[in-house]
């Protein structure tokens, strides 16, 4: 059996809200927590780390373009916005907030499955890649750094670049540590080859 997504709803209408949370749990998602208030929204998703947020565009506290920034800048989770406007200014603004997708109410039960669904791949999708950008950025500081310690050993040691290089590895595989961390006490002078 598969986990429920998790949905934090923010809609300032109690109707429309308990509707919206009647049906979302009918089409088995588990809504974790609610609020008719952006600024409690925000504090809810914090909270309870859902897969999605849906927010209403008109709230009281923090309107939900407003909360989408704010949420979709820390990556928190995939929003959602509902709105009873569909002007192409709204949904531009929505986009550039950080909403993966939008409805305009009111719509059909058969339209919200897919939209949340859409929300949560796309925000995956985006979370994914945002990792894999670090993991290449850290590799990226380690190698520069790595080339500074042989470098250093090469001028201060009179090693070849190979040996410097060998000197990095093995220290690190004896200390149980990472080739960064070698070069780092190398640059720092706190590291130099035996009888040296």
């Amino acid at each position: 059996m598969s986990v429920p997504v998790r949905i934090v709803l923010a809609e300032d209408e109690a109707i429309i809200r308990l509707d919206l949370k009647e049906t979302l749990e009918e089409e088995g998602y588990e809504v974790v927590g609610e609020t008719g208030r952006g600024d409690e929204a925000v504090e809810l998703v914090r909270s309870l780390s859902p897969d999605i947020a849906v927010l209403d565009i008109k709230m009281p506290g923090l309107d939900g373009l407003s909360v989408a920034r704010e949420l979709t800048s820390d990556r928190v989770c995939a929003v959602l916005i509902l709105t009873a406007f569909s002007q192409r200014d709204l949904i531009e603004e929505a986009r550039d907030a950080g909403a993966l997708a939008y409805l305009v109410k009111p719509f059909q039960r058969s339209e919200l499955v897919p939209a949340i669904e859409v929300a949560i791949g796309r925000f995956r999708e985006i979370k994914e890649l945002s990792e894999r950008s670090e993991s290449l950025e850290d590799q990226l500081v380690a190698r520069k750094l790595i080339d500074r310690a042989k470098g250093f050993l090469i001028d201060s040691q009179g090693l070849s670049e190979s040996d410097a290089f060998s000197f990095i590895q093995r220290t690190a595989m004896s200390e149980r540590t990472t080739m960064q961390a070698v070069a780092e006490q190398v640059l720092a002078g706190n590291l130099r080859p035996e009888g040296s």
